[in-house]
């Protein structure tokens, strides 16, 4: 009997940092709006500007967004590994993507000018499963890479399955 072999990981990630700029420019806009609606209300309320109400909202909101950035970046978990691609999405709920790796025909990578300057893109697998989910790897760092990996992976698993046999017994 045959003992099957440990799945090797060639790739385990979340999507880069800079995949969610948008979300911290966004942030950043509604930060100084908050502040600036607390420095109206104060002003309003008591004749002049409350720099610590301003402050503590600015700070508040800082906060507020860089943890909701981080937990949407973390949220998501890129795995390629010897036997399959998996994405898995979610904190609190759970939500699991999974192809198995001799099922993916074709690998795509894409960047659009922002992208390329930022050093991210996406990743698309083609799989013989269909469109049921959009398997994409989005956000990744260096998406040429991820492309080179799954070929090493997809390579190596071709090698593995062409081991010959056990020599055939003449009669």
């Amino acid at each position: 009997m045959e003992s099957e072999s440990v799945e090797q990981v060639f790739f385990h990630g979340h999507p880069s940092w800079r995949s969610i700029l948008d979300f911290y420019l966004k942030g950043i806009v509604a930060i100084i709006v908050a502040g600036a609606l607390a420095g109206l209300i104060t002003d309003v309320a008591s004749g002049k500007v409350k720099v610590a109400v301003v402050a503590a909202v600015v700070l508040a909101g800082l906060a507020i967004i860089l943890i909701v950035g981080m937990v949407k970046r973390i949220a998501t978990t890129y795995t390629i590994t010897s036997r399959r691609l998996t994405i898995h999405l979610g904190i609190l709920s759970r939500e699991l993507h999974e192809t198995r790796l001799e099922r993916v025909q074709n690998v795509n990578s894409t960047q659009s000018m922002l992208q390329r300057l930022l050093g991210i893109g996406t990743v698309d697998f083609d799989t013989a499963a269909g469109a049921e989910f959009d398997f994409r790897f989005r956000g990744v760092e260096d998406p040429h890479q991820i492309v080179r990996t799954v070929d090493r992976a997809l390579q190596e698993l071709q090698e593995s399955q062409q081991i010959p046999g056990p020599p055939a017994h003449g009669v």
